[in-house]
């Protein structure tokens, strides 16, 4: 009995760690934290990217991709009073752009996105969708044969 017993308590303490464990999950990416992350050069980050994004970081940065960076680093440096935009949606987000809030070009206006660890090795255009759904109205007149004999009010 006190064997049963001793097991229900040590299974009870096993939960409760695992559930503390779980509450407490530190953001990694392929094994790194970010901490790691921000302090690794560029080049290093690109060999844990997927193929596309390694080969874009390798050929280097465009000059709209370098003014970015700089707002970039002006902005972890505090020395950047005004919001971050860009229309350089097929920027790869690096560590040191995480917490940062970015105004992404969308065609017809920009949107605010804030970069969270997840969103590492994605490309920013992926998060400030170009398109809208097209959402109909009721027709008017004349747009079907029972529409044509409508009173017009």
């Amino acid at each position: 009995m006190l064997l049963l017993e001793e097991k229900l308590v040590q299974s009870h303490l096993e939960e409760q760690v695992r559930r503390n464990k779980m509450a407490k999950k530190e953001f990694t990416y392929r094994g790194k934290t970010l901490g790691e992350l921000r302090s690794m050069p560029t080049q290093e980050f690109a060999k844990l990217l997927t193929t596309r994004e390694r080969r874009s970081l390798s050929r280097g940065f465009t000059e709209a991709q370098k003014i970015l960076m700089k707002k970039v680093e002006a902005a972890n440096n505090g020395t950047r009073k005004k919001p971050i935009k860009t229309h350089c949606r097929n920027m790869i987000i690096l560590p040191n752009m995480v917490g940062l809030m970015i105004n992404i070009h969308r065609g017809n206006k920009f949107d605010a996105i804030q970069i969270m660890p997840e969103m590492i090795g994605h490309r920013l255009g992926e998060f400030a969708e170009t398109r809208v759904r097209l959402k109909h109205s009721a027709p008017g007149i004349g747009a079907t044969k029972s529409s044509a004999y409508a009173s017009v009010k």
